[in-house]
């Protein structure tokens, strides 16, 4: 199965986190679309280091980081950089989403 995890808010870290990790213990992947308030939360070392994770994917809409003026500086490569698109993808790809 793959989960797909919608994050529009910084608020909901332990959960994006805790969520991710059952889910992949479970043997699921995880795809993970940041966007909006959810952006910010690339200020967290744990929440980059999601990205390591083998089976799960991020990606973020690089408009709300510019309306909000996050920085891209130090986000991994290995998250896309994208647009609404990917969250599209995401809702196309995913068996299950949920949005925190």
């Amino acid at each position: 199965m793959k989960l797909g995890i919608l994050v529009n808010t910084d608020r909901n870290l332990a959960h994006i986190l805790g969520v991710t990790k059952a889910a992949i213990e479970s043997g699921h992947e995880v795809i993970i679309f940041n966007m909006d308030e959810g952006v910010r939360l690339f200020r967290e070392p744990a929440f980059r280091d999601l990205c390591n994770t083998k089976g799960v994917s991020m990606s973020f809409c690089d408009h709300s980081t510019h309306v909000l003026n996050v920085s891209k500086e130090g986000i991994p490569k290995e998250i896309i950089c994208g647009s609404q698109y990917n969250n599209a993808v995401m809702n196309h790809d995913a068996d299950r989403i949920i949005v925190l």
